[in-house]
């Protein structure tokens, strides 16, 4: 276990620790990926072993169309999860999101939680800070510090107003932030994305932030983890802590998200994230549209309990994926996206 058990104000290990113990997904909303169902093909007229999950992400050729979505790192145990979920997403071929760097660049000595390029040398690597951030003083600098850090292809700017509210340590300001989000997509030399946390990015944001120079989004919709609920924890306020049951159901549905994306969206990068658990949840992702199906807090227990869990469980979620493919007969993750055969129930 790399979650040191003597109990701990440092907030990465809390946000870990709440993740894995308490009850932090959103109540009375969900993924929208339940309301969709494959009509299974009886006579694929495909051999089981020619199903392929290779895929291409911003010019990037991947070996499945896979994500492990931004986590944790900023400490000595959370640093040590990094370096599992690198190595593991080397070995499968999955691409690698790291949590929020901005703790690194603010401290030099927490670096080394983030360094994942030793164990991840040929997948994409995704660094990733607040986008909220750059209303408090971050700027392109500390932008190239942090993808300098993770030894990152690009990075994701997380989108995250209700948990900033909640959060005790909180930044309030998303005042003016998308000029500033076109200004850094200007001035970076590596692709900037835009990502949710767990309450989704519409058709209407996500067309701004495309015009405003973002080269990919990741939705992250509602349905799975909810930062209210895990900040709900952590506060020292009665008040926000009643508070944000009131926001359980808040957010938007990853399926919606991804469709609605897709449609006014045609030509842009895409990933769907925000509560899936199932390789089947993948392909039902990348049929509605996204290029790449992200997973988080599904991961974490195995991350933590051990490589072979780990393994264990990216490998699962690859054979759900083929089986899902197989089962609809798409051969390749391009046949995959935009398939008729997934229908809309109801």
């Amino acid at each position: 276990m790399l979650i040191p058990e003597v109990p701990t104000g440092e907030r990465k290990i809390e946000h870990v620790r709440l993740c894995l113990e308490e009850e932090v997904g959103g109540r009375g909303i969900t993924t929208g990926l339940e309301r969709y169902r494959f009509r299974h093909h009886a006579l694929p007229e495909l051999d089981f072993e020619q199903v392929e999950l290779s895929a291409s992400f911003l010019s990037h050729r991947m070996r499945t169309p896979l994500l492990i979505s931004s986590m944790t790192g900023g400490s000595r145990a959370t640093g040590e999860i990094n370096q599992r979920l690198a190595a593991a997403a080397q070995r499968r071929g999955w691409m690698l999101g790291v949590g929020s760097v901005r703790a690194a660049v603010e401290q030099e000595d927490l670096a080394a939680t983030f360094r994942v390029r030793e164990s991840a040398p040929d997948i994409p690597v995704i660094a990733n800070l607040g986008a909220v951030q750059l209303n408090y003083g971050f700027g392109a600098d500390q932008c190239r510090r942090a993808v300098d850090i993770a030894g990152a292809d690009m990075l994701v700017l997380h989108l995250n107003s209700l948990q900033e509210v909640f959060q005790p340590e909180g930044n309030l300001s998303f005042k003016g932030l998308l000029k500033q989000i076109e200004q850094l997509c200007r001035a970076l030399e590596v692709p900037v994305g835009i990502k949710e946390v767990g309450w989704g990015i519409d058709a209407e944001v996500a067309v701004q932030l495309v015009e405003a120079g973002a080269s990919f989004i990741d939705v992250a919709g509602a349905g799975g983890t909810s930062w209210s609920q895990v900040e709900k924890f952590r506060s020292p306020d009665p008040v926000r802590k009643a508070a944000a049951e009131a926001f359980a159901d808040w957010g938007n549905s990853t399926a919606d998200c991804i469709a609605e994306v897709r449609a006014a969206l045609p030509q842009t990068e895409l990933i769907g994230s925000g509560g899936l658990t199932s390789g089947v949840d993948a392909a039902k992702a990348i049929a509605l549209g996204a290029d790449i199906a992200g997973f988080g807090r599904g991961l974490l227990g195995s991350a933590v309990a051990s490589e072979e869990a780990l393994d264990a469980r990216l490998a699962q979620v690859e054979l759900e994926l083929s089986i899902a493919m197989f089962g609809i007969g798409a051969a390749t993750i391009e046949e995959l996206q935009g398939h008729k055969r997934l229908i809309r129930l109801g």
